[in-house]
């Protein structure tokens, strides 16, 4: 049994955040941004956070709360594949009780099995899945554009062609948000990565959205088609073409997250893509 010293969490601890991050990343899959010093900042150092070292000063386990978009507090943690099945998770899931929101969010980027059996045995339902897929870029699939369509790339005078794109792709799903012009595009740019250029609508001869994609940084953000276009190829064209200008820019990986229910996951593969983790949300 491992023993571990309890302490809060300070900026000296991100160097040994980092490496506990990458060691359950390894171990894991997920979220390939869950290393990165802007995520830990702001997953354990934003508000409130616990680290657990063993005797030698290696920190193997963390927690944090902090406080999502919507206002909402959530917890999250990170226990060393070395150390596992020895209660800490259990642990972390006590001290998120007594320091996150009631009833308890928690957001595990790297989730496996082991996790989802913890969050059962703490009485938590998962209420949200994706699937993290990667593409190496070293076969990118060529699909044809369908007859009858054009592309424009993301401009001021084209942002209200793509709101609308998003919202006929997205408007019959349940719980869809519908969210105004203004927010989705202050949305778009809040990502400091958001590549405009790389992002397309396509539109129809009479200039109407019939599907879009964009894009930030190596991830393909969003991709939808309005139900009129679907299954004849659009998507997978909106997909393979975006694969192709990231890979002209420089890119050799490209991500997507898609949700566990959704049906796109195997398109997705036909097109290259390979499934490299899961993240996902419980709720008490």
């Amino acid at each position: 049994m491992t023993r571990l010293d309890w302490a809060p969490l300070t900026d000296a601890d991100l160097p040994a955040l980092e490496h506990l991050a990458m060691r359950c990343l390894e171990h894991d899959g997920g979220l390939p941004e869950l290393d990165s010093k802007a995520t830990l900042r702001g997953f354990f150092l934003s508000r409130t956070g616990i680290g657990g070292r063993d005797e030698m000063g290696d920190l193997l386990a963390a927690a944090g709360v902090f406080l999502e978009r919507d206002g909402r507090l959530t917890c999250t943690g990170l226990v060393h594949p070395s150390v596992r099945g020895q209660g800490i998770g259990q642990d972390l899931v006590r001290w998120g009780h007594e320091h996150g929101a009631v009833p308890i969010r928690v957001l595990i980027e790297n989730v496996g099995p082991a996790a989802m059996d913890l969050m059962a045995q703490a009485g938590l339902t998962q209420v949200f899945s994706e699937h993290v897929m990667c593409h190496d870029l070293a076969k990118i699939p060529v699909v044809r554009r369908p007859a009858g369509l054009h592309v424009e790339p993301y401009r001021d005078d084209t942002k209200e062609l793509f709101h609308a794109a998003y919202r006929g792709s997205f408007g019959d799903r349940p719980g869809f948000p519908d969210t105004p012009l203004d927010q989705w595009v202050e949305w778009l740019f809040s990502d400091p990565d958001f590549r405009p250029q790389d992002s397309r609508v396509a539109l129809d001869d009479e200039g109407r959205p019939a599907g879009f994609v964009t894009v930030a940084d190596d991830w393909i953000e969003q991709v939808g088609v309005v139900p009129e276009w679907r299954g004849r190829g659009l998507g997978a064209h909106l997909m393979a073409r975006s694969l192709t200008a990231l890979r002209k820019a420089g890119s050799t990986k490209v991500w997507l997250c898609v949700n566990i229910d959704n049906s796109a996951h195997e398109l997705y593969q036909r097109l290259g893509f390979v499934d490299a983790g899961r993240r996902a949300r419980f709720s008490a």
